[in-house]
């Protein structure tokens, strides 16, 4: 069944707000005083600033990430010469793919100018406002000499993406398949269809990167550019001329290695591209339809390697893969402008990260259960793959120090933890527990083992494959070996023994061993020697029990089975640490906060003084994970007594229980979610309310209200979360949740093997 696209597209753009992007505020203005800094007579103290060092603007304005896409429209997407109105569209969703994958703010500006010169000149007035400026969308060859100039005239990057976004991507698809058909590419010939602005900057790109000038033949709708000719040539095209008898595409395709089409939809036919060379590098790049489809292609040469600028085929040559990263990586050091080195460090950077493994949220953007494996169907990293960032831009930024064009040093490998704030909290927490890791490991020669009980569980695999990559913890899959390694095969992971250790608990020398340090503990709970030996049937008690004997510092479980099946062993052999009381929570980070919710998971109906203790567990526990003040609600149906209740009684209780302990973060309770969440109304309503601000830390007085809670958080479109994090057992452990997701495991596994560092150090 067809989709209406079109028709889709016109509702979802004609709804309230209309169109795909509207401004914003980046401060507080609540308050008088908030006006007269935002405005008059505050703003006067910046501008004096800028008046004495222009320079300054990029410190006290948006400036520095701020982008101009700008256009006349005379070549839109397929759509050609269709106005600066109708452009319009195509800018905005330009300026929602900057925000969305790499936090930059656009001003999309559509000027009604066909003339170079007049477009030039109102583009290079525009400087003083943006930090870097996106040509789109202007027809060739004007678009050669509006760039050149505009790059001469202005002191930010300028970058017309229509060239250089094809030609980035398009050159790290081409030097994986060169590596995966064993070619050099010195000796390629390679032959271009197409003369207009994204072909010349392809062949541009193509012989930077090694293609001898000689080796490159490119045609337009007049066929091979070749010394002499004069019909529909320009000063761009001439430099591709070759002294040859070769007229059409047809003839130069005769032995090539190579065809990229940046041309019109069905030029190329079946029966020409049968002379190629062995393996022949297909690029059909023609939006919406390709030179050729990958179907017709394969049928004439099954052995070719095929890439389109479609989604719905393989190895599409997506400029989104280029020009947000670019520009983030330009922006935040000051880049006067992009130049070759920058766009070459784009290349091998994303070149580099399609020969990596996909982790698991690639796959769910992309709904397939199957892993995509660097080869032939796998030429280049997804769009949505939110590596891309940490890849690309600290590439080009360094590219820009190195080349003297930056304005502004920084440390790459803290400017990409920076940087990845831009995927969220949770990323940012994720790396900072790894760094944590790793440090441990290098200083003690050893790394964190995290037993991951249901080895046979897809995600659990996939999780094992991608920590086993990143290469910070050992992780210990149960199960046997043979069916994990099937399972991982038929996954697209290879060689999963290489990236965990598998053991199978069923043939284990040590289960005897196991049996009896379970009867020791458990003899006076009705355990028989021979019920010990039964308990290990069950993968959680044997991991356990590695945990618990030091042959792994950490356990998770649950995940295909009831939360109660994985807590029983856990309380059972792992134990309580004493004078502790065992409670979960759930990380969250929504809005570039986080927050931490108590008891989730363990207390079904907590007494007063347990209360205490998971109060003051979760506020130990969240001052290792935020630099925020914490701030402790106890939670209840009523504020303060205004609803007199056993129940609030009990929250009420827990908090004087608090005040005798003398305690060492800021709390108050019992306390309704809306005061705890809103510094306002605790300002109009309650006065002497001790949190003087948003709580982050959320303590429910019963394990149903908190499981509607976080279960309600977790579904809040933009929070994302790590839980629930178990507190209280003697050794790290965790039950994960039946619908957790492979990243959820693996921002676990993290969690589990930092608290064990934290632990030791």
């Amino acid at each position: 069944m067809s989709i209406d696209y079109e028709k889709m597209a016109l509702e979802y753009h004609s709804k309230d707000p209309k169109g795909k992007t509207f401004t914003g505020i980046s401060k507080a203005v609540s308050s008088q005083k908030d006006l007269a800094l935002a405005y008059s007579p505050g703003v006067a103290g910046p501008c004096r600033e800028i008046a004495r060092d222009p320079l300054l603007s990029f410190e006290y304005t948006g400036r520095a990430n701020l982008v101009g896409v700008i256009t006349n429209g005379t070549a839109v997407l397929g759509l050609g010469d269709i106005g600066p109105e109708a452009a319009k569209p195509v800018m905005e969703g330009k300026a929602v793919l900057f925000k969305k994958f790499a936090d930059i703010d656009v001003f999309d500006i559509e000027i009604n100018a066909k003339d170079p010169d007049t477009f030039i000149n109102a583009v290079a007035a525009l400087e003083p406002t943006f930090g870097g400026i996106n040509l789109e969308d202007i027809k060739a060859p004007e678009c050669f000499y509006i760039e050149e100039e505009l790059r001469k005239r202005m002191k930010i990057p300028v970058f017309h993406d229509d060239q250089h976004g094809t030609s980035i991507i398009a050159g790290a698809a081409f030097l994986n398949a060169l590596e995966i058909t064993s070619r050099k590419i010195e000796s390629v010939k390679v032959v271009f269809s197409g003369g207009g602005a994204a072909a010349v900057a392809c062949a541009n790109l193509f012989l930077s990167l090694g293609v001898k000038p000689e080796n490159l033949i490119m045609c337009d709708s007049k066929g091979v550019i070749f010394k002499g000719r004069t019909e529909g040539m320009n000063k761009y095209k001439e430099k591709f001329a070759l002294e040859t008898s070769l007229r059409t595409l047809e003839d130069a395709l005769k032995g090539a290695d190579g065809f990229v089409g940046v041309s019109a939809a069905g030029v190329l036919k079946p029966h020409m591209i049968m002379p190629m060379a062995k393996n022949p590098i297909i690029f059909a790049l023609a939006n919406p339809d390709p030179e050729i489809t990958p179907e017709d292609a394969r049928k004439a040469r099954p052995d070719c390697i095929m890439a389109t600028g479609r989604s719905d085929y393989p190895n599409q040559v997506n400029n989104v893969l280029g020009f947000p990263f670019i520009f983030r990586g330009a922006l935040d050091v000051r880049a006067t402008t992009i130049n070759e080195e920058m766009k070459m460090a784009a290349v091998r950077a994303i070149a580099r990260l399609a020969k990596e493994d996909v982790p698991e949220q690639v796959l769910r953007a992309y709904d397939t259960a199957e892993g995509y494996i660097f080869g032939r169907e796998y030429l280049i990293p997804k769009p949505m793959d939110t590596r891309v960032l940490l890849y690309v831009a600290p590439a080009v930024a360094e590219a820009a120090m190195k080349s003297g064009v930056a304005r502004r040093q920084v440390n790459i490998p803290q400017y990409t933890q920076h940087i990845e704030r831009i995927l969220g909290p949770t990323k940012r927490l994720v790396r900072q527990m790894r760094n944590n890791i790793s440090g441990w490991s290098r200083k003690s020669g050893s790394k964190p083992r995290v037993v991951l009980v249901h080895g046979h569980d897809d995600r659990v695999i996939k999780a094992a494959a991608q920590i086993g990559y990143e290469g910070d913890v050992n992780t210990i899959l149960l199960g046997s070996r043979e069916e994990i390694s099937a399972k991982a095969e038929a996954l697209g992971i290879r060689d999963i023994a290489s990236k965990t250790t598998i053991i199978d608990p069923h043939t284990d020398s040590r289960i005897h061993e196991f049996a009896d340090g379970i009867y020791k503990m458990r003899e006076r709970k009705g355990v028989t020697k021979s019920a010990a030996h039964q308990m290990l049937r069950d993968n959680n008690y044997f991991g356990a029990m590695l945990v618990r004997t030091g042959a792994a510092e950490g356990l998770i479980n649950g995940i295909v089975e009831p939360y109660i099946n994985g807590l029983k062993p856990i309380m059972e052999v792992i134990r309580t640490k004493p004078g502790r009381i065992m409670n979960g929570i759930y990380m969250f980070s929504w809005n570039k906060k986080m927050y931490f919710l108590s008891d989730c998971t363990v207390c079904i109906e907590p007494s007063a003084a347990e209360l205490a203790d998971i109060a003051v567990n979760t506020a130990r526990f969240a001052k290792q994970y935020t630099d925020d003040t914490i701030r402790v609600a106890m939670l209840g149906f009523s504020s303060f007594g205004s609803n007199r209740h056993e129940k609030s009684h009990r929250v009420a209780q827990a908090v004087e229980i608090l005040h005798q302990r003398k305690v060492d973060f800021i709390f108050d309770g019992e306390i309704q979610a809306d005061v705890a969440l809103s510094e306002r109304l605790q300002e109009r309503d309650f006065p002497f309310c001790l949190l003087k601000g948003q709580a982050n830390v959320l303590i429910f007085p019963d394990l149903t209200s908190a499981n509607i809670a976080y279960k309600i958080f977790a579904s809040i479109s933009g929070s994302t979360g790590i839980g629930p994090v178990l507190l209280g057992p003697q050794y790290p452990a965790s039950v994960m949740e039946r619908g957790s997701n492979t990243e959820d495991l693996c921002n676990m596994i993290y969690m589990i093997a930092n608290r064990y560092v934290k632990n030791q150090t």
